[in-house]
């Protein structure tokens, strides 16, 4: 889930910086009525005068504490002279709202008439050129936003000394809002809902309880860091934040702030190419020509030059150096510190030595100082499924990373050992507990050190790195693991070791440093060239269920041999899960914590497969660079992905044990149901038929995808030779509400499936968003399937006739107001991904 903190930049500063030079890059007009010369009506007391007795802080912004009023006083002289002002979140509540989320922008002190305005130019919008009409215009057409005012307390001739204790003592990261939303638990996720009780709850900063953290206020000569104690109060609170804090009526964190200075302008941007894997950093300029685009685009990256740019491999002029939170446990630290140092053989052969360096945080440094890079161990409540995510906060002017931060969540390593605990069962009396089970947990984490590292590289995901033997640590990798000819699980290969050979031709395009007198368009083409010539191909998380070799969570070559094989060894696992799976003084009730998994252990593998059905293999290409632009899939290889997902959705695919079923009893006091194990309709009792429903509706809801049914339809009548919506949805049917009823067990969760479907085919029909051809074929389909049920019910009798005179009416009650049709929906499968889903890598 990464976040990736992009701002808009100087654009073709390439050659621009050669010409009009960094500083005419910070040269922007000034606000309106705002002038750096601006007379202010001078306060009462000098500057000395008024700071006798204070503790002074020399720094980039030199300050004074006054330690009996709590007050930092912040010495200004240079006007109009942009820094960079970051703010950052110094501890977490822990529900989503964590230590490390931060904000980076260029800001300036501004002198407007007695007051000291803190102001945050618009550099999202640019006019690159000398012509300081042409930068007056574009400055004028755009909002700038002025973030504080202040009144001076005492000058002292070009001096101007300010309170900045309430502009310290505030909201600087919307903490407020976050806590006022209803279920929020990280970026991306759903914030909205009630409190359960009518009421509305609303946090608000209370001063009393609020003030500056001197510990961590401190000022060195390129930046100067200020923190405090920030206190959210309110009056209404609700049950699910009940465990916010202590008193959940009152919840404080510790909010940094810091103004630093900015990079010199030795830093050169590189171009951005769709192809390369980097993220893109882009701003509009105004006073491009006509044969250029507006839009001028770079990458993000870090600094990286070589003390020697002829020799073939050089020591770096200043390395690349990450650390890792020594808060976090010995054997994670340690993985964290081997997975992150998997980079310096990326840059080894981009041509440095020990460029990239990771080391353990040192004793007293701050974590949130700007100069540190860091991996910080995140301890959270509520889920073990901790989402990570990887933020890089860059130089606004021109794209260069300044500050890589990796969030990892604490509980992370405990999914994989989840995992691992229903793979091997491995709790028998008198035997000690497997190595490979933590074995297992620390090499995900050596690879998610690495994985989120990469983002904060400048890096995206590239989701086609499984088909390519791990070709990268910027996919999302399942643990491979194989059956033996014993019927035990061998995990020792679980995860891969190393950076993958993508990430090397990456880093080699993005950081390469070329001899002087080099072509660098040339060279990069080169490497570009070469990086395609060896089969590789980046493809991002960009949505829709297209691409069948991009997908997260998936392995292998050939994703459908893949889903066949993995549900031959989710077969062997759950016919023999017993409570092995447990420790020794566990409730058997917690049987199904570890079941979970396993009987999901095919969710994603689905996913993959059905991006075949109607999907399309395409490539960033550019012009001329040999790559097909787009290709159907093989119309045979739809089929067999068809046929593999109806596979898993058959009652001998969803059936568990009765042997197992009678061991999961409803949970004991102390031990009560959460997000990790299923919901079901038959009250405290565990349900299979539920758990079931929750197993197929993403494959029927996969299947029946608006996109997907659009593509089909759209390929099909450009190529006859492919499948086509309609001839999909019966080859469904067939398998479903057509095929031969079962009785027992198998015939309830063939009941369940049947209504899955029809429930997804309803809500394709009735979808006013999907396209026209898409809902009218759906409802040539649902007029047929009525016609057959109807004939069906006359002549069964028992469950079978009561399922079928149940989806009648559910079709009755389509067809009265099919625009408003919404029937219930599915039961959901718990949350699956390793690493969340807070949206960006999302953010992994």
């Amino acid at each position: 889930m990464k976040v990736i903190l992009r701002y808009s930049v100087a654009p073709g500063l390439l050659g621009l910086l050669a010409v009009i030079g960094p500083a005419a890059l910070a040269q922007r007009p000034v606000p309106v009525g705002v002038s750096a010369r601006a007379a202010t009506a001078p306060p009462a007391a000098s500057l000395a005068a008024f700071t006798k007795g204070m503790q002074k802080f020399d720094g980039y912004f030199p300050f004074y504490y006054e330690e009996k009023t709590g007050k930092i006083y912040l010495e200004v002289t240079r006007f109009d002279e942009e820094f960079l002002y970051f703010g950052a979140l110094a501890s977490s509540v822990g529900k989503g709202i964590e230590r490390g989320q931060s904000s980076a922008n260029i800001a300036r002190f501004s002198r407007v008439g007695g007051k000291v305005l803190l102001v945050e130019p618009n550099y999202g919008y640019r006019a690159l050129t000398a012509n300081a009409d042409e930068l007056r215009a574009v400055d004028n057409a755009f909002a700038k936003s002025v973030i504080w005012g202040f009144a001076p307390v005492a000058t002292d001739g070009a001096k101007v000394l300010l309170d900045l204790t309430p502009f310290l003592v505030r909201d600087s990261q919307k903490i407020a809002e976050s806590l006022s939303r209803r279920g929020y638990q990280g970026p991306g996720a759903s914030l909205m809902g009630s409190t359960g009780s009518g009421a509305s709850v609303s946090y608000k900063v209370d001063d009393s309880r609020s003030a500056v953290y001197l510990e961590n206020t401190r000022n060195f000569p390129k930046n100067t860091e200020f923190e405090a104690l920030v206190t959210f109060t309110s009056t209404v609170v609700r049950d699910a934040d009940s465990d916010l804090a202590p008193d959940p009526n009152a919840v404080t964190v510790q909010v940094h702030q810091a103004f630093i200075e900015l990079p010199d302008g030795g830093y050169r941007p590189r171009k951005f190419d769709p192809r390369s894997g980097f993220q893109d950093f882009s701003y509009l300029d105004f006073a491009a020509p006509m044969s250029q685009p507006l839009t001028q685009r770079f990458s993000v990256r870090h600094r990286l030059a070589k003390r020697d740019p002829a020799a073939a491999v050089s020591e770096a002029v200043k390395p690349i150096v990450y650390y890792v939170d020594r808060g976090a446990p010995a054997a994670i630290k340690q993985a964290l510190l081997e997975g992150g140092a998997w980079w310096n053989q990326a840059f080894e052969a981009a041509g440095y030595r020990d460029a990239f360096q990771i080391k353990e945080l040192p004793a007293g440094a701050d974590p949130m100082d700007i100069r540190y890079n860091m991996v910080n161990w995140i301890n959270r409540s509520g889920t073990p499924r901790a989402y990570s995510y990887g933020a890089s906060y860059v130089d606004p002017r021109t794209g260069e990373i300044i500050k890589g931060v990796v969030s990892l969540g604490a509980d992370r390593h405990r999914q994989d050992y989840l995992i691992a605990e229903g793979l091997l069962q491995p709790y028998e009396d008198g035997k000690p507990v497997p190595e490979q089970m933590e074995q297992l947990a620390l090499a995900r984490i050596r690879q998610l050190s690495a994985h989120e590292i990469g983002h904060t590289l400048g890096l995206h995901h590239n989701f086609t790195a499984s088909s390519k033997e791990r070709a990268s640590v910027m996919d999302y990798p399942f643990p491979r693991f194989k059956r033996q000819a014993d019927g035990r699980m061998d995990l020792s290969d679980a995860y891969a070791t190393g950076i993958g050979s993508w990430d090397k031709r990456a880093i080699l395009w993005g950081y390469a440093d070329f001899p002087p007198g080099a072509d660098e368009n040339q060279e990069l083409a080169r490497i570009m060239q070469e990086t395609l010539r060896q089969g590789h191909r980046f493809i991002p998380g960009i949505g829709g269920y297209v691409h069948p070799a991009s997908h997260q969570w998936d392995e292998g070559t050939d994703p459908v041999a893949q889903l066949t094989t993995l549900m031959q060894v989710r077969r062997y696992v759950l016919d023999s899960f017993s409570e092995r799976a447990i420790r020794a003084d566990a409730p058997m009730a917690t049987l199904e914590e570890v079941l979970v998994p396993m009987y999901l252990l095919h969710r994603y593998q689905v996913e993959a497969v059905a991006k075949s059905i109607g999907g399309q293999f395409f490539t960033h290409a550019l012009k001329n660079d040999g790559q097909a632009p787009t290709q159907m899939v093989d119309p045979a290889v739809q089929w067999q992905a068809l046929d593999a997902l109806l596979a898993t959705i058959t009652p001998a695919a969803l059936q568990l044990p009765e042997a197992l079923i009678a061991k999961i009893p409803p949970r004991p006091s102390g031990y009560p149901a959460s997000a990790e194990t299923f919901t079901g309709y038959s009250g405290p009792t565990f349900d299979p038929l539920a758990a079931a429903e929750a197993a197929a509706g993403p494959t029927l809801a996969f299947i029946l995808d608006p996109q997907r049914a659009a593509r089909l339809i759209e390929y099909q009548a450009r190529d006859s030779k492919q499948p086509g919506f309609l001839p999909v949805v019966e080859q469904l049917l067939a398998h479903t509400w057509r095929a031969q009823p079962a009785a027992g067990y198998a015939g309830a969760l063939q009941t369940v499936v049947n209504n899955v479907t029809l429930k997804y085919l309803l809500q394709l029909a009735a979808d006013t968003k999907a396209a026209a051809s898409v809902r009218g074929q759906a409802l040539l389909v649902v007029d047929g399937l009525q016609q057959w049920m109807r004939a069906q019910a006359k002549r069964s009798k028992g469950p079978q006739q009561a399922n079928l005179l149940f989806g009648l009416s559910q079709i009755e009650q389509f067809r009265a107001e099919p625009n408003k049709f919404s029937p219930p929906p599915a039961v959901l499968m718990p949350p699956g991904a390793p690493i969340g889903t807070p949206g960006l890598h999302f953010v992994d």
